[in-house]
C-alpha cells in the first residue's frame, strides 16, 4: 500500500499528459514505469484503459470511501439480473441445507491456503455499509450489505509480497479480478447479508463480492473461490476478467 503514496509524483506528468494524443503515449509509458498498467492494456482501447486506471489510482491513492447512506435511503426494489439461480446441482442441493457444505477456497500466493465455511466467515469481524450499486445497464439502487472485509481474509491466509491481483470465481462460471488497492479497501466485502437478512439466492447467496468503488458487474455473486497471483496472463485471454474479454473494462472505477 505504501507504493500508492509514492506514486503521487505521477499526478502532474501523467494526468496532464493525457490531455493530448501525444501525451497519451507518454502517459502510457509513465503508467508502465509506476506499475499502473491494467491487464486489458492492449488492443484498440488499451491506451484509454491505461489512462483511466492510472489516473484514478493516483487521484484516489488515499483510499477514500464510497458514499454511504442511511437506512431511509434503501431502495424498495433492488433488481436481480443475470444469473438468479445457478444450475449447478451441488449448489442447489447445498442451498436446501442452508449452505452448510459451501466452502470458499483461498489459494495462490498465500502462506496458508484455506477453505472457509460460511459459519467461519460469519464468526469474523464484520462490516455493515449502505451503498449505491450503479449498474452498467443504466439503473442504480441502494442496499445495506453486511460481510467480512476481504482484507481480513487476505490477512488470515498471509498474502505474499509479490501479489498483484486477487482473482475471484463463482458457481455460475463467472470470474473477475481486483488489484491489491481494491482488495485491501475497507469497503470491499465478502457479503452474506442484505438489508438485515440472509443474502437472497437471486442476489448471490451464500456470499457475494461487494466492491463499492466500481460498477455493478464487478460485484460477483455466488462466490466459490479466490486465487491470489502476481499476473493475469494465465487467466483466460490475460485481460483480467471474463467481462473484459466480452468488451467491458477490467477496471470499472466510479
Amino acid at each position: 500500500m505504501s507504493n500508492l503514496v509514492t506514486r503521487r509524483i505521477f499526478i502532474t506528468s501523467a494526468v496532464t499528459a493525457s490531455v493530448t494524443a501525444a501525451g497519451a503515449g507518454a502517459t502510457a509509458l509513465l503508467a508502465k514505469l509506476y506499475g499502473l498498467v491494467p491487464p486489458d492494456h492492449g488492443g484498440l482501447f488499451g491506451v484509454g484503459e491505461t489512462l483511466t486506471y492510472a489516473a484514478q489510482r493516483v487521484l484516489l491513492h488515499r483510499q477514500p470511501l464510497a458514499r454511504e447512506f442511511s437506512r431511509n435511503d434503501i431502495s424498495k426494489n433492488f433488481p436481480a439480473i443475470n444469473t438468479t439461480l445457478p444450475q449447478d446441482h451441488a449448489y442447489q442441493q447445498d442451498m436446501t441445507g442452508g449452505f452448510r457444505q459451501w466452502r470458499l477456497a483461498v489459494d495462490g500466493l498465500v502462506a496458508r491456503p484455506t477453505e472457509f465455511s460460511l459459519a467461519e466467515l460469519r464468526s469474523y469481524p464484520s462490516r455493515t455499509q449502505i451503498t449505491e450499486h450503479i449498474c452498467e445497464q443504466g439503473w442504480s439502487a441502494i442496499a445495506e450489505w453486511t460481510g467480512v472485509p476481504l482484507s481480513f481474509v487476505l490477512n488470515a491466509v498471509g498474502i505474499q509480497p509479490q501479489a498483484k491481483y486477487v482473482f475471484l470465481y463463482s458457481v455460475d462460471g463467472w470470474w473477475d479480478s481486483l488489484d491489491m488497492a481494491d482488495a485491501w479497501h475497507p469497503q470491499t466485502l465478502l457479503a452474506y447479508r442484505m438489508n438485515g437478512r440472509e443474502l437472497p439466492v437471486p442476489h448471490g447467496a451464500p456470499v457475494r463480492l461487494r466492491v463499492e468503488r466500481q460498477l455493478g458487474y464487478k460485484n460477483l455473486k455466488y462466490l466459490s473461490g479466490i486465487t491470489v497471483t502476481d499476473s493475469a496472463k494465465d487467466w483466460g485471454k490475460g485481460q483480467g476478467a471474463q467481462g473484459a474479454e466480452n468488451g467491458y473494462s477490467w477496471y470499472a472505477g466510479i
